[in-house]
């Protein structure tokens, strides 16, 4: 894929390969334990949708309109310099369905092999761990992590389900109590990762997680693709749900690319945001 796009923040406006662009953010290098580097990344069409609801079956989907391989493989870089994956329970349901790919490990298919290669060169395990954070505690461990020898914690809250707690506990899954309430929180999890020395995390875990990063400040990028479609649909998911974030929610744009239109799909922008400060 050597496929050209356009830069034009920051300065000067220049063409340049697709491939790398994510990688030379260098962002495998930006954390610490003490502070752990969180950041996240969303596809979106115009008028905000990341995801759809089938009205029949009440299952969520993303619309293929918003889903080319060039988002996907801006995706798999950042991918690449996580040392920790962050996803949730439905997920998870929905690989144990086939309603999506499993996408938990790094360059195990020969046109991301690259990225297999460059985790070893920069000295990073072969593969992240991977956090599941659930409330509910409903989900089944996809047998690749076990496969490919992936560390799997599971963070839940105070008042998940004893019962679940002790079987994913006998399974040899170590549990990680982050949040009190309903849902897992930021700070905690990160906290609680950072104690265990990971430094870079990577969010794909949708809006609610996304939201209690952002509303405790521990988000320290946000990287989204905004496909040049409106999608439209009554039911629908966005970026991020719940009460107005107020200064929470404050961007500074930190890059920007754009990637034409082709006969297969639409023009779409390449964008990472640093929240305020």
């Amino acid at each position: 894929m050597n496929d050209a796009i356009f830069r034009f923040y920051p300065a000067p406006f220049e063409e340049v390969p697709l491939r790398g662009i994510y990688l030379a953010h260098r962002v495998h290098e930006l954390g610490s334990a003490e502070r752990p580097f969180v950041y996240a990344n969303f596809v979106s069409s115009l008028d905000g949708r990341i995801a759809l609801q089938d009205t029949d079956e009440g299952q969520s989907y993303v619309p293929t309109a918003l889903t080319t391989a060039h988002d996907f493989r801006l995706f798999l870089e950042l991918q690449a310099q996580a040392d920790c994956l962050i996803t949730h329970a439905a997920y998870l349901r929905s690989v144990a369905d086939q309603r999506l790919d499993d996408i938990l490990q790094i360059g195990t298919r020969p046109e991301t092999r690259d990225l297999g290669e460059w985790r070893a060169a920069q000295n990073l395990p072969a593969q992240p761990a991977v956090v599941v954070a659930s409330a509910s505690l409903d989900f089944v461990i996809p047998e690749s992590l076990a496969k490919h020898r992936q560390r799997v914690y599971v963070a839940t809250t105070r008042k998940a389900d004893a019962r679940k707690v002790a079987r994913l506990q006998a399974l040899g899954y170590e549990i990680v109590i982050a949040g009190e309430n309903t849902y897992v929180e930021g700070r905690a999890l990160v906290q609680a990762l950072g104690g265990m020395g990971f430094r870079t995390l990577y969010l794909l875990a949708g809006p609610i997680m996304l939201g209690t990063m952002l509303r405790q400040r521990m988000l320290s990028r946000f990287y989204i693709t905004v496909a040049h479609r409106v999608i439209a649909g009554d039911r629908f998911h966005t970026v991020v749900e719940g009460p107005p974030l107020d200064d929470a929610g404050r961007m500074e744009l930190g890059s920007a690319y754009y990637d034409p239109p082709s006969s297969s799909r639409a023009g779409q922008f390449f964008l990472q945001f640093r929240p305020s400060t």
